[in-house]
């Protein structure tokens, strides 16, 4: 895990020495690329907001199906496509507190999943492409021509070096083998560190992906650990696939902490869920609270899916918000104090 300096470039901006990808090159260099920049904006409030806090429509027409006890949960016999707009704001706030839902057998579109997900904000796309190819086997996902474990290989969340990172991410599967390529989801444990994440992405590291990159390098400072606006808990906002360390350490802390806190993301056994696809399945989470990852492995025939992702709120940390467990501990306290004793 230590390598971080060797794999990815890091900004002049950031506080860090300046390295070089070994593949960087002058047409790498001297590209200009067509997209400025993205400013910060305040997106729409979250659908979650919104919702009934029992769920009634949504369960009314769906079974829930808890596949942890702290994460994943699937919804039988119901299709999304036939959701209203009262029961697609309470299946946002079943993803807040589940962290990822699933669906199976769904009759979605790719024109259908692009309408139903405006429902959920502003795509994270350019407006004339509003969802991403997501492909495996011998292709990663924006299609590149060779699979490689990185980023997908690690846990991660999608594009959290944005300024406004995503929210919800849905996945709908079009193609899949028979056996391999599961998808793991992991939730967050909160570790008590406060320190600012230095997140960058780059024109090498698109590069490499076998895409022409089409903005200039973007370098973001994040709160290392945030708080959820819907559920108000603490999260740990660490992503080992972009993050490139804290801005306040020293280089060599930095990757020290870095290291832990990825060995404490993978260790996550009890708050950890696999899925394994099949064509027609669904999978909608929150990058917000959750990390994910595409199991590696070679296997038979092709994998393709259609992703659509949202922007969500500029990252933030409310000193007043909760971990999950001092949650618990302060509800069971309320309990005990609810009991009278004779």
């Amino acid at each position: 895990m230590a390598n971080l300096e060797a794999r990815k470039y890091i900004s002049p901006n950031s506080g860090f020495p300046v390295t070089l990808h070994p593949h960087f090159n002058e047409k790498i260099k001297n590209h200009v690329p067509p997209e400025p920049l993205r400013e910060p904006f305040t997106p729409p409030k979250d659908r979650a907001f919104f919702a009934d806090p029992e769920k009634k429509a949504l369960f009314s027409v769906a079974k829930q199906v808890d596949l942890t006890e702290s994460i994943g949960t699937v919804l039988e016999n119901v299709q999304l496509s036939q959701l209203n707009e009262t029961q697609l704001d309470e299946l946002a706030l079943l993803v807040n507190e589940r962290g990822v839902v699933f669906f199976r057998d769904q009759d979605l579109t790719t024109e259908k999943q692009v309408e139903l997900f405006q429902h959920y904000g502003i795509l994270d796309k350019h407006p004339a492409q509003k969802f991403v190819n997501i492909k495996g086997s011998r292709e990663d996902h924006r299609e590149i021509l060779s699979y490689t474990p990185w980023p997908s290989g690690d846990f991660h969340a999608d594009t959290s070096f944005e300024i406004n990172p995503p929210t919800y991410s849905l996945l709908r599967m079009e193609e899949h083998p028979e056996v391999g390529g599961d998808t793991a989801w992991v939730r967050y444990k909160f570790v008590a560190y406060s320190k600012q994440m230095a997140y960058s992405t780059d024109d090498t590291i698109l590069d490499l992906w076998g895409a022409g990159p089409n903005r200039p390098p973007v370098d973001t400072h994040h709160p290392a650990v945030r708080t959820h606006p819907v559920t108000k808990l603490k999260a740990l906002n660490v992503n080992p696939g972009f993050v490139t360390g804290f801005a306040e350490l020293k280089k060599l802390e930095s990757d020290k902490v870095l290291d832990f806190l990825a060995y404490h993301i993978h260790s996550a056994d009890d708050h950890y869920v696999r899925w394994k696809w099949a064509v027609g399945s669904v999978a909608m989470w929150d990058n917000r609270c959750t990390l994910h990852r595409v199991i590696p492995g070679t296997y038979k025939g092709e994998r393709r899916g259609i992703r659509t992702t949202v922007f969500g709120e500029i990252p933030y940390f409310d000193p007043t918000s909760e971990s999950r467990a001092e949650r618990k501990l302060r509800e069971e306290s309320q309990d005990d104090e609810g009991v009278l004793v004779a």
